[in-house]
């Protein structure tokens, strides 16, 4: 993981003085335990959690809003701010600071949509098929949320048909015994140099 983090520090500036990480992959597959380890791995980076950004009535249609009070900021080399969104009482709760830093991280699912891809120094994708990525999300939330995810499972269908994330990611993330497996991804273009993060060995654990 720390290699991949010195990889990822290495890299131009993608939004204003940040180099701005996607993790994005199918609800379930491991994007918020993954991000959190890479930022520990990245000295604290920050983490914009798209759960925090999304609703109950805007499960993708968040990209205005994060635009706005995300994105454009951090362009101009200013602070964001947004609201998180509390899903129990359903409604956003106080705004909360996110300075520019060297790299952060912004995960969720949508994390490589088209709006957000002009501002990303790399986009990683989970690589965990989507069937297994909702069982393992349907496991962990438990009997309470089941009716959501009835809902949301049918609204990520229809948000990675007119938008997917995977053909145009950098790198592929695999969980393996050892930790993670990162692999080149779909994203890369022939003439773009080895995206591989463990040297040349292309099933490296990081």
């Amino acid at each position: 993981m720390h290699r991949l983090a010195a990889r990822l520090r290495e890299l131009p500036p993608s939004c204003g003085p940040v180099r701005l990480i996607g993790v994005d992959g199918h609800a379930g597959a491991g994007k918020s335990t993954f991000a959190g380890r890479l930022a520990d791995a990245l000295g604290g980076a920050p983490v914009l959690h798209l759960d925090d950004v999304a609703s109950h009535d805007e499960l993708f249609g968040w990209t205005e809003r994060l635009l706005t009070q995300v994105i454009e900021p951090l362009a101009r080399g200013e602070s964001a701010a947004y609201a998180p969104y509390d899903w129990v009482a359903r409604r956003f709760g106080p705004p909360r600071a996110l300075p520019p830093a060297p790299v952060m991280l912004i995960e969720g699912v949508g994390a490589g949509r088209r709006a957000l891809r002009p501002y990303l120094a790399r986009l990683l994708w989970m690589e965990l098929s989507d069937e297994d990525s909702w069982a393992r999300g349907r496991l962990r939330d438990g009997a309470e949320m089941r009716d959501f995810w009835g809902g949301w499972v049918g609204a990520e269908r229809r948000h990675f048909a007119v938008d997917p994330s995977r053909p145009y990611a950098d790198l592929l993330v695999l969980e393996s015994t050892g930790g993670y497996e990162v692999l080149s991804g779909p994203g890369v273009t022939p003439d773009a140099g080895p995206r591989v993060t463990e040297g040349d060995d292309p099933s490296a654990v990081c």
